[in-house]
Protein backbone atom coordinates (compact mmCIF):
# COMPACT_ATOMS: atom_id res chain seq x y z
CA UNK A 1 0.00 0.00 0.00
CA UNK A 2 2.02 2.70 -1.52
CA UNK A 3 0.04 6.10 0.55
CA UNK A 4 0.42 4.05 3.74
CA UNK A 5 4.04 4.06 3.67
CA UNK A 6 3.65 8.19 4.26
CA UNK A 7 1.86 7.54 7.50
CA UNK A 8 3.06 6.73 11.01
CA UNK A 9 2.93 3.22 12.45
CA UNK A 10 0.48 3.77 15.23
CA UNK A 11 3.03 1.58 17.70
CA UNK A 12 5.41 4.50 16.94
CA UNK A 13 4.87 6.71 19.91
CA UNK A 14 5.48 10.40 18.66
CA UNK A 15 5.42 14.17 20.27
CA UNK A 16 3.57 16.19 17.94
CA UNK A 17 5.60 18.69 16.91
CA UNK A 18 8.77 17.30 18.48
CA UNK A 19 11.70 18.55 16.17
CA UNK A 20 13.94 15.45 14.89
CA UNK A 21 16.54 17.31 12.89
CA UNK A 22 19.59 16.41 14.05
CA UNK A 23 18.19 12.82 15.33
CA UNK A 24 20.46 9.73 14.73
CA UNK A 25 18.98 7.31 12.55
CA UNK A 26 19.35 3.80 13.63
CA UNK A 27 18.81 0.78 10.42
CA UNK A 28 18.76 -2.89 11.82
CA UNK A 29 22.18 -3.06 11.14
CA UNK A 30 23.29 -0.20 12.34
CA UNK A 31 23.69 3.50 12.09
CA UNK A 32 23.06 5.38 8.70
CA UNK A 33 23.07 9.17 9.47
CA UNK A 34 21.61 11.85 10.78
CA UNK A 35 17.37 13.39 10.09
CA UNK A 36 18.17 16.93 8.00
CA UNK A 37 14.33 17.51 7.33
CA UNK A 38 11.05 16.06 8.36
CA UNK A 39 7.20 16.29 7.65
CA UNK A 40 4.48 15.36 9.81
CA UNK A 41 2.38 16.21 7.36
CA UNK A 42 -0.97 13.98 7.83
CA UNK A 43 -0.46 11.59 4.88
CA UNK A 44 2.78 12.84 3.58
CA UNK A 45 5.47 12.42 6.13
CA UNK A 46 9.34 11.64 6.29
CA UNK A 47 12.60 11.71 6.75
CA UNK A 48 15.31 12.98 5.15
CA UNK A 49 18.58 11.65 6.05
CA UNK A 50 22.06 12.37 5.52
CA UNK A 51 23.95 9.54 5.32
CA UNK A 52 27.19 11.60 5.52
CA UNK A 53 30.09 9.07 4.68
CA UNK A 54 28.28 6.23 4.51
CA UNK A 55 27.19 6.65 1.11
CA UNK A 56 29.44 9.66 0.22
CA UNK A 57 27.34 11.97 1.25
CA UNK A 58 24.11 11.16 -0.15
CA UNK A 59 20.74 11.79 1.06
CA UNK A 60 18.06 9.37 1.26
CA UNK A 61 14.23 9.75 1.65
CA UNK A 62 12.22 7.98 4.26
CA UNK A 63 8.57 7.45 4.36
CA UNK A 64 7.13 7.75 7.59
CA UNK A 65 6.12 3.87 7.90
CA UNK A 66 9.69 2.54 7.89
CA UNK A 67 9.92 4.19 11.52
CA UNK A 68 9.39 1.57 13.96
CA UNK A 69 10.77 3.51 16.74
CA UNK A 70 11.67 7.00 18.38
CA UNK A 71 14.17 7.33 21.18
CA UNK A 72 13.69 10.74 22.68
CA UNK A 73 15.98 10.49 25.25
CA UNK A 74 18.76 9.38 23.09
CA UNK A 75 17.82 11.68 20.07
CA UNK A 76 17.51 8.26 18.10
CA UNK A 77 15.40 7.69 15.03
CA UNK A 78 15.12 3.10 14.39
CA UNK A 79 13.82 2.05 10.66
CA UNK A 80 12.96 -1.31 10.31
CA UNK A 81 15.50 -1.55 7.20
CA UNK A 82 18.84 -2.51 6.34
CA UNK A 83 21.71 -0.33 5.33
CA UNK A 84 20.98 -2.43 2.29
CA UNK A 85 17.54 -1.79 1.79
CA UNK A 86 18.24 2.03 2.22
CA UNK A 87 21.21 1.85 0.10
CA UNK A 88 19.15 0.22 -2.70
CA UNK A 89 16.43 2.72 -2.63
CA UNK A 90 15.55 5.43 -5.56
CA UNK A 91 18.15 8.47 -5.80
CA UNK A 92 16.94 11.26 -3.58
CA UNK A 93 15.99 14.56 -5.22
CA UNK A 94 15.60 17.09 -2.52
CA UNK A 95 12.08 18.71 -3.00
CA UNK A 96 10.95 16.92 -5.95
CA UNK A 97 8.89 14.51 -3.70
CA UNK A 98 6.85 17.79 -3.11
CA UNK A 99 6.13 18.31 -6.24
CA UNK A 100 6.11 15.44 -8.76
CA UNK A 101 3.54 12.72 -7.74
CA UNK A 102 5.40 10.74 -9.73
CA UNK A 103 8.67 10.49 -7.87
CA UNK A 104 6.45 10.18 -4.65
CA UNK A 105 4.76 6.87 -5.93
CA UNK A 106 8.18 5.54 -7.68
CA UNK A 107 9.75 6.06 -4.09
CA UNK A 108 6.55 5.30 -1.66
CA UNK A 109 6.06 1.73 -4.30
CA UNK A 110 10.37 1.01 -3.52
CA UNK A 111 9.25 1.06 0.27
CA UNK A 112 5.91 -0.23 0.50
CA UNK A 113 6.45 -3.30 -1.47
CA UNK A 114 8.90 -4.80 1.25
CA UNK A 115 7.31 -7.75 3.24
CA UNK A 116 7.64 -5.86 6.82
CA UNK A 117 6.01 -2.51 6.23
Amino acid sequence: MTENVWTYRATVARIEGADLAGYKVEATDGSIGKVDKHSDEAGSAYLVVDTGPWIFGKEVLLPARTVIGIDLDDEKVHVGLTKEQIKNAPEFVRDKHLQDEGYRHQIGGYYGGMPHM
